[in-house]
């Protein structure tokens, strides 16, 4: 009978487990790129929850739109650009930037990284959490293998930390590179 037991270990994906998403809290999600995820999390904050999908073009907003009702989670679609996000200020525990397809490489290179996570930061309260979600080293024996996601001339985890810094979200840590994911997280301890 003992080899017939169920494991308890959680079964949930791990972008998801280390995003530390609760339920009942007000979640951002900034990009699409990963609409399982973007699903799952909204899904985590449930019905006593917000989640807000933030994304900048009209095919991201389909993809969100289409994974959330494969879910059957609520979410509410923003279209426009990133940088209005601060005219939410202070509504959000946390802000997850889905950032596996490269997202923030390609703000920080029109210029607009910045300006996107200052915008982020002043959707937080005071005490909340931005968690970056990013494409990273594949380990074990993942790494003989081909990426699952496109490399983004984006191989450490520094950039991240430093664009986290100038936005002032301090302190930022890397929280772990595992399965071919990065997970880097700041926090809104002033202003």
């Amino acid at each position: 009978m003992f080899f017939l037991r169920k494991p308890r270990v959680s079964t949930e994906p791990l972008a998801l487990t280390m995003s530390g998403v609760r339920m009942g809290e007000r979640l951002l999600e900034i990009g699409a790129d990963d609409p399982p995820l973007l699903a799952a999390l909204a899904l985590k904050v449930g019905m006593s929850g917000t989640a807000v999908v933030a994304v900048d073009n009209p095919q991201a907003a389909a993809l969100a739109t289409d994974a959330a009702a494969r879910a059957g989670a609520l979410i509410e679609l923003r279209v426009g650009p990133y940088e209005s996000l601060g005219s939410d200020a202070a509504m959000f525990d946390v802000v997850v930037l889905h950032g596996t397809g490269g997202l923030l490489p390609s703000l920080q290179a029109d210029g607009r990284a910045d300006a996107v996570l200052r915008a982020a930061r002043l959707a937080l309260r005071h005490g909340g959490r931005i968690v970056v979600i990013e494409a990273g080293p594949r380990n074990r024996l993942g790494g003989l293998l081909p990426p699952l996601r496109p490399n983004t001339g984006h191989d450490s985890a520094d950039a991240t930390l430093a664009a986290l810094e100038t936005a002032g979200f301090s302190p930022v840590r890397l929280l772990s590179e595992r399965d071919g994911y990065r997970f880097v997280e700041g926090l809104k301890t002033n202003g």
